[in-house]
């Protein structure tokens, strides 16, 4: 029974109790009738409850039959998908397309959507200003004078990368005033290069231009395969980072080391493996790209090509939370010095400026040694942290063979050996602390906790830091074969502001002291004292 209808008949009804009620009035119909009439509203009532109870659960029944019927239906259309995925394999997804640009430590990067292929730009530029105040022990002392100024000891700019995932690439070019192992009179050359000579005792010149393949890891360790012009990282002071050194320049123990086979601009061809705990690595070195290779008689200062090895394992023997020691060994062969094939001379110099680079001029030297067939050098080094404290020290022992022949009558046949060392300490007073980079096997620089801002209340981080060195270029004093170099000791100390991750502000006190004298067979003194100071600003990315 509809709704409608219900309604018809309670209003009836009603119009009949009317009827009866108004009769009963004027007739004074009994009350059984009213009574009856009352109990027969009743039951219509409750049969229109029951009615309206009906309803709703046949639209309840209706609701979960449709949505009964249309999960079937989603079922059974799935199960169609499933089998028709069954039967034709489903395309991959596409790759992903376009690059993504970041500025990681400031530096500006472009990578593909999958990081496979990246290339960013990177430079830095280290300018120094100081003065000397030098005193010569005697007028014979050469020279009489250090001129104080200022040299941008660096300006590098380049690109670097990756692609493919596992290639790796650099090319950067130094305009900077000088550089350890090139120019000048520093270095392994018969004589300094000419071309490209700056004001400062450098050369400019392509300082990286080499590819690596990191694509395998054998024993658990990762590898790296690379060749070309570069950075070769033989000692360990040379394997940080010139951004992150404690102090404005290496100890010259390790920058006439590095200078013979290996430093910067250095040609070579070579591996190194290495994990959390150790490192391992060996390379062929050839000439620096500073030097003059040719045969030519019009050019007197031509040579043919040297050739050497390098080779260091070092490790992270001990470490922890704030805590680490590092233990290692190197040696390094001159295979085939410069030789200059006009004048039929094999000649090696081993020299150094005295820890600084406001004046080019060397102290020590060993001067052009005559009927040199070869060269090594053997040395061990030591490292450590202890929270924001860190100390190293290295150690080395060279030895140059005179037995080549040559046009030159030789004036000794037996072998030089000279030697030099350095320990430094430097301790963070922000609390910061120096982290060990198991690529080079050696410890990073200083990242500021808390930058330097204005606003922000942040002063970067500061350290101090304090430094002895000794090489002695010594030999055979006395005699005519000895060589007379000069025994250099320097005391320097440091103190560093790291504003943030790119810029930096170096201040040194060096002391030094040169024991030298006129000639092996003379002892009268050429020697010098000096004391300087000088500050670099840096930046770099």
């Amino acid at each position: 029974m509809s709704r409608t209808r219900i309604a018809a008949t309670a209003i009836g009804l009603a119009g009949v109790l009317a009827a009866s009620q108004a009769q009963a009035q004027s007739a004074s119909s009994s009350e059984q009738e009213i009574a009856l009439l009352k109990q027969q509203l009743k039951m219509l009532e409750q049969k229109l409850d029951k009615l309206q109870s009906q309803t709703a659960a046949n639209t309840v029944a209706t609701a979960k039959a449709k949505a009964e019927a249309k999960a079937e239906a989603r079922s059974e259309a799935k199960a169609v998908v499933a089998n028709a995925n069954a039967a034709i394999p489903m395309k991959s997804p596409p790759p992903a397309s376009g690059v993504v640009v970041t500025m990681p430590n400031n530096r500006p990067t472009i990578c593909t959507a999958d990081g496979a292929n990246c290339v960013a730009i990177t430079s830095r530029v280290h300018w120094d200003v100081g003065g000397y105040d030098y005193r010569p022990n005697t007028a014979g002392t050469v020279p009489q004078k250090l001129d104080s100024g200022e040299n941008v000891r660096r300006a590098r700019i380049g690109v670097v990368g990756k692609f493919l995932e596992d290639w790796n690439f650099a090319l950067i070019y130094d305009f900077g005033g000088t550089a350890d192992g090139f120019g000048g009179t520093v270095g392994s050359s018969t004589t300094p290069p000419t071309v490209g000579l700056l004001p400062g005792g450098g050369t400019s010149g392509i300082e990286n231009a080499f590819v690596s393949y990191t694509g395998l890891k054998p024993f658990g360790g990762k590898m790296a395969i690379e060749a070309g012009v570069m950075d070769l990282a033989w000692t360990m002071d040379e394997s940080t980072s010139s951004n992150d050194i404690a102090f404005m320049e290496r100890a010259s123990v390790g920058v006439v080391a590095q200078n013979i086979a290996a430093g910067d601009f250095r040609s070579a061809a070579g591996a190194r493996w290495y994990n959390d705990v150790f490192y391992a690595g060996a390379y062929a070195t050839g000439p620096t790209t500073g030097a003059i290779h040719s045969a030519s008689s019009a050019v007197p200062a031509g040579t043919s090509e040297q050739y050497g090895a390098t080779a260091r394992v070092a490790g992270q023997v001990v470490s922890g939370n704030d805590y680490s020691v590092h233990l290692g060994a190197d040696a390094q062969w001159l295979i085939q010095p410069p030789r200059n094939l006009v004048a039929n001379t094999q000649t090696l110099t081993l020299s150094d400026r005295p820890e600084l680079r406001i004046d080019p001029t060397t102290l020590i030297s060993t001067g052009a040694i005559a009927n040199v067939s070869g060269a090594q050098v053997y040395g061990v080094e030591a490292a450590g942290t202890y929270g924001p404290l860190w100390v190293q020290g290295e150690y080395y022992w060279f030895n140059i063979d005179r037995n080549a022949n040559t046009a030159v009558v030789p004036i000794g046949t037996s072998s030089l050996k000279f030697q030099g060392g350095y320990a430094q300490a430097a301790y963070v007073l922000t609390g910061e602390s120096r982290k060990y980079n198991p690529g080079n096997a050696a410890y990073g620089g200083v990242k500021p906790v808390h930058p330097f801002s204005l606003e922000g209340g942040g002063w970067g981080a500061w350290e101090v830091a304090g430094r002895v060195s000794q090489m002695d270029l010594n030999d055979q004093l006395a005699t005519a074969a000895g060589i007379a170099g000069g025994r250099q000791t320097v005391y320097t100390l440091a103190l560093n502001w790291y504003v943030n991750g790119n810029v930096r502000f170096m201040l040194d006190y060096l002391h030094g002291n040169i024991s030298k004298q006129a000639s092996p067979v003379s002892a009268a003194d050429t020697g010098s004292r000096f004391d300087a100071v000088a500050m670099r600003t840096q930046f770099a990315f």
